[in-house]
């Protein structure tokens, strides 16, 4: 036990699901009983049952995983889209364990848990870095509102019987306008969440990119774009359609106003995420989304 004591591991759960109060309990126990100290929120400790060992902190901040190797991020997508904000914002690692249905941020299941746990003490993981995107918002030329996004930034439209009046820029010049429910601009790793839901294409996560994708779009010319990772991406909210709304990651939106100008471009700060495997994303794919696969002969030998 005395090797690991100077290390820290910082423990997010989603603590109104009864599962994760289970898996919280398990983790921290193998964590403590291997000499690794375990930092949890007092709001979501008094949930959780937990050792008088664990540390609490009061404010979730950045500052909260000062110290901290890792982030072990126990829930479904909102939860562990929580963990990358904590992820980002401090530069510690995130390891997720999924609960909840998909979980493609998630390197491990509930059926993991002494796994990961194992793995962590004897650090055995990789660290990855994913692309995210800077957004910003403009009006009459003046910034209103600054965000980022780890999956995506979604303009969408508020009236459920108006559409969205927008046109579309890439790099500095007008692809298209048309009416729409939305647009999404997402990153690979956002292909497979709100992206993915609208038609776009699913990209490998290592592939260097940007993805504009429209929502039920009222036009002939509405297919997904895939843009360089440099490219600057922009929707326009026209003067003459009912306001829209900024959706970051689903987590955090802003009111658009009419004539609103949303960019989008790469991210300064990447999210960097803890690996415990290879396996490659093409198994990850056909697991996650039960694809069938059977009678599949491989490569001719």
């Amino acid at each position: 036990m005395t090797q690991n004591r100077a290390r820290t591991v910082f423990l997010l759960a989603h603590t109104g699901r009864p599962a994760a109060i289970r898996s919280a309990e398990l983790v921290v126990k193998g964590l403590l009983l291997s000499g690794i100290g375990v930092r949890v929120l007092a709001a979501e400790a008094a949930d959780l049952p937990l050792p008088d060992e664990v540390e609490l902190v009061k404010e979730a901040t950045a500052q909260c995983l000062d110290g901290c190797e890792l982030l072990i991020v126990l829930g479904g997508d909102g939860t562990l889209l929580r963990g990358a904000e904590f992820a980002r914002a401090s530069g510690v690692p995130m390891l997720g364990v999924n609960l909840g249905r998909v979980g493609f941020l998630a390197e491990a299941e509930r059926d993991d848990l002494d796994r990961v746990v194992h793995r962590v003490v004897t650090r055995a993981y990789e660290v990855e870095e994913r692309m995210t995107v800077d957004v910003v918002v403009h009006k009459n030329g003046d910034i209103v509102h600054t965000d980022w996004a780890l999956n995506e930034a979604a303009v969408q439209k508020v009236s459920a019987e108006k559409l969205l009046e927008v046109v579309l820029e890439i790099d500095g010049r007008p692809v298209t306008g048309f009416g729409c429910d939305g647009i999404v601009c997402a990153t690979p790793t956002g292909s497979t969440a709100y992206a993915f839901s609208a038609g776009g294409p699913v990209v490998w996560p290592e592939v260097e990119a940007l993805l504009m994708v429209p929502i039920s779009a009222h036009a002939l010319f509405a297919k997904p774009l895939v843009t360089s990772p440099d490219s600057v991406l922009a929707v326009e909210v026209q003067p003459d359609t009912p306001h829209g709304v900024l959706w970051c990651d689903g987590r955090r939106m802003v009111e658009l106003p009419q004539g609103a100008r949303v960019e989008v471009r790469r991210g300064a700060v990447p999210v960097r995420l803890a690996r415990l495997h290879h396996a490659s994303f093409t198994d990850r794919l056909v697991a996650k989304f039960a694809l069938p696969v059977s009678g599949w002969r491989g490569a001719p030998q």
